[in-house]
């Protein structure tokens, strides 16, 4: 079976090795161009799909949008049997999704219909969800709607961070499409997904990663571990912002407003929620290098109120 493999990030990386490693014939790499890097903004850094495939030396196309004459010209001479989504990064036009014999499908981190959307990870451990997985769909116009072929599922322990679930759904995520290759291959119909339970997963940015003190401290700790490690919970003291990491619930702490930082506490921060508190471990003020929470209070004044907002 001839594939055709999208994907830009290292959560795409395990299901192209389990391509690989099935005998599927890559055709082709479809991933985002190279960006500056992080800290060299004049040097360009290859996306982690891209270093696996010339490792194994596939051919790559970075085209900035997938679509334009040219490009789906290009993809319609390769000849694809199925084309093969993973956090590619980009919507994939109609005539795109056309070409495949067999369609497109997805590799997406949650049980749908339950997150649709950028960020299913962030919100389900946001959330609460006791559970989440992986879910190997078609691709169609709509949003995480297409038909299911396979899922697997993954518990959601209370310590458990985005980045954690993010490293455990990559290699489910790989395990269970080459699990469901077969039925792919033999034309075996996915199944629709229910109308009821449809969540949504936007894309999560800065707004949304401000910490809400005003919730309670279950909540607070859901956020701070949803968030990490990017875009990472924020919360502001005066004038300069606080990176928060490593939280842990607090069911009591003595009385004062949300925000407030109980002083008598001196190895670590720990903060009032609407009820009860939460410790942090680890902070990073804006431009500065992460450190223990200890270690920055170190830096304010003994006896100086300190309010987090």
């Amino acid at each position: 079976m001839r594939v055709a493999f999208f994907g830009t990030p290292a959560f795409a990386v395990p299901s192209l090795d389990a391509l690989l490693r099935s005998g599927a014939a890559l055709a082709a790499v479809v991933t985002q161009p190279d960006r500056p890097g992080s800290r060299s903004h004049s040097t360009l850094v290859a996306p982690p799909v891209k270093q696996r495939a010339l490792q194994h030396g596939l051919t790559v196309l970075q085209p900035a949008r997938p679509r334009g004459t040219d490009f789906l010209a290009t993809m319609a001479d390769l000849d694809i049997d199925l084309g093969v989504v993973v956090a590619y990064g980009h919507l994939l036009p109609n005539e795109l999704l056309a070409i495949p014999r067999l369609g497109m499908v997805n590799v997406h981190a949650s049980l749908l219909p339950r997150w649709r959307g950028a960020a299913p990870i962030h919100w389900a451990v946001a959330s609460g969800d006791a559970t989440t997985g992986v879910s190997i769909m078609r691709v169609e116009a709509g949003l995480d709607s297409g038909a299911v072929w396979h899922t697997r599922t993954l518990a959601i322990d209370d310590t458990a961070t985005t980045g954690m679930l993010f490293d455990r759904l990559a290699v489910l995520g790989a395990e269970a499409l080459v699990e469901a290759l077969p039925r792919i291959e033999a034309g075996e119909p996915p199944a629709p997904q229910p109308a009821n339970g449809i969540t949504l997963a936007p894309k999560v940015d800065r707004d949304v990663a401000r910490i809400d003190w005003r919730a309670d401290a279950d909540t607070v700790a859901r956020h701070i571990r949803a968030m990490d490690p990017a875009p990472g919970a924020w919360t502001a003291f005066g004038e300069e912002t606080l990176k928060c990491f490593g939280v842990t619930v607090l069911p009591t702490t003595p009385p004062g407003l949300p925000g407030s930082v109980d002083r008598d506490v001196r190895d670590a921060l720990v903060v009032r929620a609407r009820q009860g508190g939460v410790r942090i471990a680890d902070v990073q003020p804006a431009g500065r290098r992460r450190m223990t929470s200890a270690e920055w209070l170190r830096g304010i004044e003994p006896g100086h109120e300190v309010v987090l907002t």
